[in-house]
C-alpha cells in the first residue's frame, strides 16, 4: 500500500499541488470548475439559495474530470482535502495573476 506524503504547511503542500497539474489542459478545467463556482455563488446571493447546490459539482466535476481526461492521476482532494481545495483557489488566483500558465 502507497504511503501518503505528508506536508507540514500549504507552503510545502503548494508545488507539490502544483505538479500534479503540469497538463494544461486540467488546469483549465480546473479553472473553469472554480470561475462557476464563483458564478453559482452570486447567483446564490442574488436569485436562490438552491445555486449553492451546484457549486461543489461545478468546483469537484471540472477538476475530476480534468485529471481522469489529462493528467491521468488521482485528485489530491482524497489524500489532502483542505490542502487541495485552498490549492483550487491559490492556482485560480496565480492564474488570474499570470503566475501560473493556462
Amino acid at each position: 500500500m502507497a504511503m501518503t506524503q505528508s506536508f507540514g504547511s500549504f507552503a510545502e503542500f503548494y508545488p507539490y499541488y502544483l505538479s500534479e497539474h503540469e497538463d494544461v489542459r486540467c488546469r483549465r478545467m480546473h479553472f473553469m470548475g472554480t470561475w462557476l463556482v464563483l458564478v453559482a455563488l452570486a447567483l446564490a446571493v442574488m436569485h436562490s439559495p438552491w445555486w449553492v447546490l451546484a457549486m461543489p459539482l461545478f468546483g469537484y466535476g471540472f477538476a475530476w474530470l480534468g485529471h481522469l481526461l489529462f493528467e491521468k492521476n488521482r485528485p489530491a482532494t482524497f489524500k489532502h482535502p483542505f490542502y487541495s481545495l485552498l490549492g483550487d483557489w491559490v492556482m485560480f488566483a496565480d492564474i488570474l495573476r499570470g503566475r501560473v500558465r493556462i
